[in-house]
């Protein structure tokens, strides 16, 4: 399309970039989630079927559903196809709705110590 002095006018968009309504769209345009916190390797869980009067996007749906066994915000995001922001936007949503829940990897702090492991497997060999 060409504005009326002639001039083509400007590409606002890439082809490549993909769809940008929808996310913004399933988001309600919020940036972060509302409850919750996702860091890239904070696992999901499905906490059971959606109910049928449950009314989610199809890619709150499709969570639910591939969280029927554990997954990673990262592995939910590459799955679907979507900016990871949208995702923790949507996950923050399901688990407001008690759909899912979340498991944070343990810190450094919560390992077992060198110790133990050795004295663990020093126990193992001496079966």
């Amino acid at each position: 399309m060409q504005q009326p002095n002639g001039a083509p006018d400007e590409a606002w968009y890439d082809d490549d970039a993909g769809p940008v309504v929808r996310p913004y769209t399933m988001t309600g345009g919020r940036a972060a989630p509302e409850r919750g916190r996702f860091d890239l390797i904070t696992l999901v869980v499905a906490r059971g079927p959606v109910p049928a009067s449950a009314q989610l996007f199809p890619e709150q749906a499709a969570i639910v559903e591939m969280c029927r066994r554990p997954l990673s915000v990262a592995e939910v995001g590459a799955e679907l196809d979507l900016p990871v922001g949208t995702v923790r936007v949507l996950l923050g949503d399901l688990l407001a709705a008690r759909l899912i829940e979340t498991h944070e990897p343990p810190t450094l702090a919560e390992l077992p110590s060198e110790q133990l492991l050795t004295e663990l497997l020093a126990g193992l060999r001496a079966l």
